[in-house]
């Protein structure tokens, strides 16, 4: 009889671990023994999602009277000084900051510091 409780267990660990493949593949969850192509069909949703990429080069606070003023040539003072990091947000979020360059007479960023996740955490509050 010790014999047969012995299987029963052998049998309900065996029947367990197929259950749990089987709720896997229902679930569409990855399997990580699967080469990389595989398990990126669940990236594929949110790759065509558009963000907005802004860089900011400086801020200004202006009186309404003094925007009405500005016509071309106006020079606008910013915060910045020059040499100073430029910001990069993604949907209004600080991800990293960089320097301005110069790519094919286009202006471009050099990214210098990306944010960590956490530092993205702590400036929510």
């Amino acid at each position: 009889m010790a014999d047969d409780s012995g299987n029963e267990e052998e049998n309900a660990v065996t029947d367990s671990e197929g259950a749990e493949e089987a709720v896997q593949a229902e679930e569409g969850a990855p399997d990580l023994d699967e080469p990389d192509g595989a398990g990126n069909k669940s990236l594929d949703m949110i790759l065509d999602i558009p963000l907005t990429v802004t860089v900011e080069l400086g801020r200004s606070k202006m009186l309404i009277n003094d925007l009405l003023q500005l016509g071309q040539g106006s020079v606008v003072e910013l915060t910045k000084m020059v040499g100073e990091p430029v910001e990069v947000l993604v949907n209004q979020k600080l991800v990293a900051r960089g320097e301005v360059v110069v790519v094919n007479e286009k202006f471009g960023v050099r990214l210098t510091d990306i944010i960590s996740p956490m530092e993205r955490v702590q400036s929510l509050s």
